[in-house]
């Protein structure tokens, strides 16, 4: 069992009839706090007090690497007295590393020959600041990875009939990390691809390209906000495109369920911009709004639920998300179990007068 390390920096100052101590169970190593690492934020006055643990904290993993954790957001909640509850840290800085293991006898320095590490799961080697070298089979490659983040989720989905095959990729880029005006910039990229199984040769059918440029603010420990520009396209020439340009704001407010878990509510609203190729009426469809509706328990079920419409034109859509965490299969299986629901109008861009019911299931590595 993993040990808890106290220490001097995991104190927060509160009035003095109350006071919270940060005690975080010590990572084994610093690939396993980058996953994130837990803190029980303990209430050792006689009041309760906002669960508000420090910003900031050290630990020492247990393979030396000593390193600086920053709190992530989360629900506003309260410890009572002699009370406590978890919150979640990740590294930000790193103060010192441990040695690496001394190299046996005749082999080549990293990169040269076949001086790859026997077990390659273990030649990351990660910097907060810098960029992220990993040598696999194919060679090694190089990028900042500690810049990308989950957007919307990534799966693939199967169902009957013409429902057929979803799948879906997406990512977004923080370029500055410095905690500055300009470390909330982001670029975001989905790509959502419908595959007609159930047609001869299998063919992809519709696919919808969306980067996004946005700015991104976070309010408090439950609440964000964001402003930017999205483009969604089929891809296509003249005569057949559609392009569709949005300003949009939108605003997370996270609240705490209790027992671990948690509900978020997300209203969005967008303007177009610019011409839309072939569909100048995909506002009718696709409306100027929308609300989320997330249920969730980390490492347990997520509920998605996303409507959009135009009270206008009485068209809109529906569009749920239902996963589970496959980790307890064993050997690290990190994946999920994902159920995907769609009805109304637009599911697919370039088909989007038409109105389609559709379920499936699948696999997703995001949610």
């Amino acid at each position: 069992m993993r040990c808890l390390v106290v220490l001097p920096l995991a104190m927060l100052a509160v009035p003095a009839a109350a006071q919270v101590r940060a005690v975080p169970t010590q990572p084994a190593s610093e690939r396993e706090a980058l996953r994130g690492v837990e803190v029980i934020l303990l209430n050792e006055g006689a009041a309760p007090v906002p669960a508000e643990g420090p910003r900031q904290i050290e630990v020492t993993a247990a393979d030396g690497t000593r390193m600086t954790l920053e709190r992530l957001p989360a629900p506003a909640a309260t410890i009572a007295p002699g009370g406590f509850v978890k919150a979640r840290y990740v590294p930000v800085a790193y103060a010192a590393r441990p040695a690496p293991a001394p190299k046996a006898a005749g082999e080549l320095p990293p990169g040269v020959g076949n001086a790859y590490p026997a077990d390659a799961r273990a030649a990351a080697a990660v910097s907060p600041d810098g960029e992220t070298e990993v040598r696999r089979s194919a060679g090694t490659s190089s990028g900042f990875l500690t810049r990308f983040a989950p957007h919307e989720p990534v799966y693939g989905v199967l169902g009957p009939g013409d429902s057929s095959a979803k799948l879906q990729f997406s990512f977004a880029f923080q370029p500055f990390r410095d905690e500055n005006t300009l470390s909330g910039f982001r670029f975001a990229y989905t790509q959502t691809m419908f595959w007609r199984l159930d047609l001869p040769s299998g063919p992809f059918v519709h696919t919808t390209y969306s980067p996004e440029v946005f700015y991104e603010k976070t309010v408090d420990d439950t609440a964000a906000f964001g402003l930017g520009w999205r483009h969604d396209s089929n891809g296509e020439g003249t005569g057949t495109s559609i392009d569709s340009n949005r300003i949009f704001a939108r605003f997370t407010k996270a609240f705490d369920l209790g027992d671990g878990w948690r509900a978020e509510v997300t209203p969005q609203a967008w303007i177009y911009v610019g011409k839309q190729g072939v569909a100048p009426d995909l506002d009718r469809y696709w409306g100027n709004a929308s609300l989320g509706l997330t249920l969730i328990k980390p490492d347990s079920v997520k509920l998605s639920l996303n409507v959009r419409g135009s009270p206008d034109s009485g068209r809109g859509a529906a569009e749920l998300f239902a996963s589970y965490p496959l980790a307890d299969l064993g050997g690290g299986f990190g994946i999920y179990l994902f159920g995907q629901g769609f009805t109304g109008f637009g599911e697919a861009l370039d088909d989007y007068r038409r109105r389609d019911t559709h379920a499936r299931l699948g696999i997703s590595l995001t949610r």
